[in-house]
């Protein structure tokens, strides 16, 4: 499977954006996937994850009440979206899949993984 991360750009506080995961090869119907995010200097951090059926999904504490993950079933995607962006959410983000259907909020649990998009969130 091979993962295509794109939506990243530059916005200001409080402003919102909104990543698309897309695939090739197969469906992401079938896997598990996640966002992760990385900032200068930092390790890869989880950020939010979705289930197969995307019934399920879990957030980590600092994207709780902000972000949004979702499947698109029409276009196959998975998308973050991310409302009243801070400065500390400037990281380029990564999707990941697995096709293991649980939730898994460590990089060892996800298999195949995209570029990677910058978000810089400026004041």
């Amino acid at each position: 499977v091979q993962l295509q991360a794109s939506g990243g750009g530059l916005v200001q506080v409080g402003e919102s954006l909104r990543l698309s995961c897309a695939a090739s090869g197969r469906t992401l119907r079938t896997h598990t996937v996640a966002w992760f995010r990385q900032a200068p200097g930092k390790v890869r951090e989880f950020v939010a994850a979705i289930t197969w059926s995307g019934g399920g999904t879990y957030y980590a504490d600092s994207a709780k009440g902000r972000f949004t993950i979702s499947r698109d079933e029409a276009d196959d995607t998975v998308n973050l979206q991310m409302y009243g962006l801070k400065l500390g959410d400037t990281a380029v983000y990564y999707c990941a899949a697995d096709p293991n259907p649980h939730i898994a909020t460590s990089i060892m649990g996800y298999e195949y993984w995209g570029q990677g998009t910058q978000v810089t969130v400026s004041s």
